[in-house]
């Protein structure tokens, strides 16, 4: 009996980390896949990236269309209770037997809600992490309510553990961003810095800055220091537009403020391959984004991680860490390109999650009695 699968998807960066995954599931005789698409794909402010999810040739089952507006905590809390509605009807229709989500944002949060109300087990990729902002609170509720957990690390799975979750529906899969992540390159250095008008023997930052739900006041300035930090050393910068969390609307608002400068690059979307191509390509990564706690490391690029965002995520060494204020963050910039690349070695994973989580989604069981959870302490 083919077994039916349902992925939600709300960003373009969940969206990357899971499309060898979601190719891999649609692949399978055992399984039939459905992809919900909701969020930031839906919004021309963030790219309309739908469209990656259909270049991709993957089927997008149903759309819950959110409100895009101003980027406040309010309206990411009204977003969860419009997604609740919506993915109720999508599943009652849709019949998976199988719900799968990754991470730690809110439309992940209201499908798993969703799942277990209609007694639809939920697998939960990437849990068990830590980050010490509201994202670890509701990737810790996501994995309260999931049956299965899919981790990228052996940390991640004793921590869901000591959680109370029962070890044997703990899997460790490895990171599936990192799946063939080096073939992604598709593009060199000399390339992508002439195809951005940047000059390719001056070093470039790849910035990569989202606002944290409780410092939406200091996000603004956090962007304008590192902004400021990167000029001062002549740096070159591409600049990715910030995730729909509240505060992006300030960042966004300075990024097109300064976009003339001569030196900066200002991008609301990046393709996953031109994403990649430019971690790999850059002098360094610089902001709060998980791609460069978890996949930089993949190419020895040194990551300069800002603040609290990523505050107590486990660490690969071509991390270097600055609280949110010029001398700090301009320090790191110094350590980091006197320092260079890092050797390739990565604490999420050997690049094989891709495989694993197929096989599982094939072979785990499914019995009604996945859905009567308890703790296991």
């Amino acid at each position: 009996m083919i077994r039916k699968i349902c992925y939600v998807t709300g960003t373009r960066a969940d969206f990357g980390l899971m499309r060898d995954t979601l190719i891999a599931v649609r692949d399978m005789p055992e399984l039939e896949l459905s992809i919900v698409v909701t969020g930031m794909h839906l919004s021309e402010k963030y790219g309309n990236t739908v469209a990656d999810i259909e270049a991709a040739g993957l089927p997008v089952s149903a759309m819950v269309e959110v409100d895009s507006g101003d980027a406040t905590g309010a309206t990411m809390a009204r977003n969860l209770g419009n997604m609740l509605v919506g993915f109720v009807d999508v599943f009652e229709q849709l019949a998976p037997d199988l719900v799968l989500v990754l991470g730690d944002r809110g439309e992940m949060l209201a499908g798993a809600l969703a799942a277990v109300h209609l007694n639809i087990p939920v697998a939960h990729i990437h849990g068990g992490e830590r980050s010490g902002t509201v994202d670890e609170s509701i990737r810790h509720a996501i994995s309260k309510l999931a049956h299965v957990h899919l981790v990228a690390t052996a940390d991640a799975r004793e921590r869901l553990i000591r959680m109370g979750e029962r070890a044997a529906d703990v899997y460790v899969t490895g990171a599936p961003g990192l799946d063939g992540i080096a073939a992604l390159v598709e593009r060199s250095r000399q390339e992508l810095m002439l195809e951005a008008g940047l000059e390719p023997d001056r070093p470039v930052a790849l910035m990569v800055y989202h606002p944290v739900l409780q410092e939406t006041q200091v996000a603004i300035a956090g962007a304008a220091a590192i902004l400021d930090a990167l000029q001062a050393r002549g740096i070159q910068v591409i600049a990715l537009k910030p995730n729909s969390d509240a505060g992006s609307d300030g960042i966004r608002a300075l990024l097109e403020a300064r976009r003339n400068e001569p030196d900066l690059r200002v991008v609301t979307h990046f393709p996953r391959t031109s994403f990649v191509s430019w971690m790999a390509a850059a002098d360094l990564m610089i902001g709060n984004s998980s791609a460069g706690i978890i996949e930089a490391a993949s190419f020895g690029t040194p990551v300069v991680n800002i603040g609290s965002r990523q505050n107590l995520r486990e660490r690969n060494a071509n991390v270097i860490d600055a609280a949110v204020e010029t001398n700090d963050i301009s320090a790191a910039i110094d350590q980091a390109l006197v320092h260079g690349r890092f050797e390739v070695r990565n604490v999420y994973g050997d690049g094989q999650a891709v495989e694993r989580i197929a096989d599982l989604l094939c072979n785990l069981s499914l019995e009604p009695s996945i859905l009567m959870k308890s703790n296991a302490y």
